[in-house]
C-alpha cells in the first residue's frame, strides 16, 4: 500500500474513533458493569463502528 493510502486509512480511523468511540455510552456502560476486557471484545466483534475500524485496519496490513 502506498503512503498516501495508509495516511487516508489512518485519517479514517481517527475520525471514526473521535466521532463515535470517545464518548460512546455503550462502551462506558459495559466497562463499568462487566469490565474493560468485555467492553473491548464487544467493540471489536459486535459494534458496527468497531467492525468498520477492523475493516479499515486490514487495509493497513
Amino acid at each position: 500500500m502506498i503512503k498516501m493510502e495508509k495516511m487516508t486509512a489512518i485519517s479514517e480511523l481517527d475520525e471514526l474513533m473521535n466521532t463515535y468511540c470517545t464518548e460512546c455510552p455503550v462502551k462506558k456502560e459495559l466497562r463499568s458493569e462487566k469490565g474493560k476486557l468485555y467492553a473491548h471484545k464487544f467493540c471489536i466483534s459486535e459494534c458496527s463502528i468497531g467492525l468498520k475500524l477492523k475493516e479499515i485496519g486490514r487495509r493497513l496490513s
